[in-house]
């Protein structure tokens, strides 16, 4: 099916989340939560865009440029938001890898006062079902740093398989130096769990 004619919703719920495609309007708190997350995101998101956002009108232009490329099915930004509160706590990303086979990539980060509560691993897992259900995906791909020990134990708990590491293939602005680990996840290992 062509990618025009899929039924793509632009929300829906886990247990204690909406995931929701980024708007119109959602520039200013989208601002905040950038710059609130600037040193949590150095490390491991050095290209994500969030990091670069100064203005109202920049984080406004950033997340609109998020909903065109949703309507244009070239990729998927979404927020995760605490049903009961509404209060942003992570952030999905769902890349077009390829349309024909279909394959897509995944990519996510906490907010950072909302670390270690399971909101990433829930929001994922939500996001994989989307993938395998309205996006039709064969298979779904994932890569971490190689000390991004948070990042590997979500993969792990949606059940990507590890299928290869890059070592040593990357430098922080620290000096140090990390490697790469590749995941997938194919539509025949789908389980219970995600």
């Amino acid at each position: 099916m062509h990618k025009f004619l899929l039924d793509i919703p632009t929300s829906f719920e886990t247990e204690r989340l909406l995931l929701r495609a980024y708007q119109p309007g959602d520039g200013p708190w989208y601002l905040a939560m950038a710059q609130r997350n600037l040193t949590h995101l150095a490390r491991y998101e050095t290209d994500n865009p969030a990091r670069s956002l100064v203005t109202e009108d920049d984080a406004e232009n950033l997340v609109r440029q998020f909903a065109a490329t949703w309507t244009a099915r070239d990729a998927f930004f979404m927020g995760a938001f605490l049903t009961r509160t509404q209060e942003f706590v992570a952030q999905v990303y769902v890349g077009v890898s390829s349309w024909d086979l279909p394959e897509f990539e995944i990519g996510y980060f906490a907010d950072v006062g909302h670390q270690g509560n399971g909101y990433v691993t829930e929001a994922v897992k939500g996001a994989l079902g989307f993938v395998f259900g309205p996006l039709g995906a064969h298979r779904v791909r994932l890569e971490c740093d190689d000390t991004n020990l948070r990042s590997l134990r979500v993969a792990e708990r949606c059940g990507f398989v590890r299928e290869g590491h890059i070592r040593q293939n990357h430098q922080h602005a620290d000096g140090s130096v990390s490697g790469t680990l590749h995941f997938g996840l194919l539509r025949s290992e789908l389980t219970s769990t995600t």
